[in-house]
């Protein structure tokens, strides 16, 4: 177990993009982690504010193209279908312990000597724990499936219709035509729309917790007018009343320090530079209701990577991630 005398050593892999930023920040302030390096060839020898700028002042550490092995723990903040090419290519000391924050591992994909566990801890907390390799769940999948997953386990989940509205970081930090501002803003469009990728991880877990689900999850992504947070909207039939329902969630995330429902209306600035997810419910006739919302960039990404780590290395899982949201 760690303590606070021997630090966590870590290193990132893809620092320069939103993910490894976010990721950075984190650590720098997180009371058991020490950096040992950032990656990024292009940027090799920049410091780090060059590229994230919030972090002038923070730090003096710069981006290298070296790779240690005298590591604890690798955070992988690349593309999709980058980490498994990078992990191929270079060679990692076997103890290090590899949290992937690409889409390469979701689906019980591994390599030889690297079996990855999926990283939602909500699910599958102790598995994580005991866990050598993580494959971080997607932003849009985190989200939705902590809006579904008290149902699955009590084998109460049906075809289930969601929209899910996702800030400009999403799209990653390379330029396109649909994250120029003069595009996105007063802009709102849909994008693969029943196709969404993360489809598959979420059926994945889903049948973990409720093999007999054979449902559709109908999920239509929306491009929001804003950087950060995912507001995703769930519903489905259901003979649960409201005061059901609320029991049945509340018991269910109450050993977990992320996750929380409110029975007040939520809106997506309570969760936006946080670590949080909340969830609300309503129920209009036979239809409940699930409003699920998160940072896409923390607990959809580089947030819930750390809580992993936590969970592995035996720290308090809210180590570092006590992150208060912007309201105002």
């Amino acid at each position: 177990m760690a303590n606070t005398i021997t630090k966590i050593r870590t290193g990132i892999i893809g620092g320069a993009g939103y993910t490894g930023g976010e990721m950075i920040r984190i650590l720098l302030n997180h009371p058991h982690v020490e950096i040992a390096f950032v990656h990024s060839r292009s940027n090799a020898g920049n410091p780090l504010h060059s590229v994230h700028t919030d972090l002038l002042g923070e730090t003096d550490l710069a981006f290298t193209a070296d790779i240690s092995s005298d590591i604890d723990v690798l955070f992988l903040c690349l593309g999709h279908g980058e980490a498994r090419k990078f992990l191929e290519a270079s060679t990692i000391a076997p103890a290090v312990k590899i949290i992937d924050l690409s889409q390469d591992f979701r689906l019980g994909e591994s390599l030889p000597g690297r079996e990855f566990v999926y990283g939602l801890p909500e699910l599958q907390r102790d598995k994580v724990a005991a866990a050598q390799n993580i494959a971080n769940p997607g932003c849009f999948a985190t989200a939705i499936q902590l809006g579904l997953l008290p149902l699955a386990q009590a084998g109460l989940l049906q075809e289930v219709h969601t929209t899910g509205i996702t800030g400009s970081t999403g799209a990653g930090q390379s330029l396109q035509a649909t994250t120029h501002f003069t595009w996105r803003a007063n802009n709102v469009s849909t994008y693969k729309v029943l196709t969404h990728q993360h489809l598959k991880e979420i059926r994945r877990s889903l049948q973990l917790l409720q093999p007999s689900f054979t449902g559709n999850v109908n999920f239509v992504p929306v491009r929001g007018d804003y950087p950060r947070g995912i507001w995703i909207t769930s519903y489905l039939e259901s003979d649960l009343s409201l005061e059901q329902a609320l029991q049945l969630y509340q018991t269910y995330y109450a050993p977990h320090p992320f996750t929380h429902v409110s029975e007040k209306q939520i809106h997506l600035k309570q969760v936006v530079n946080t670590n949080k997810c909340l969830v609300q419910l309503e129920k209009t006739g036979s239809k409940l209701v699930i409003h699920s919302i998160e940072d896409n960039l923390l607990k959809g990404a580089s947030g819930q990577a750390v809580q992993n780590m936590n969970i592995m290395c035996g720290l308090d899982e809210t180590a570092g991630l006590k992150l208060k949201s912007i309201v105002f």
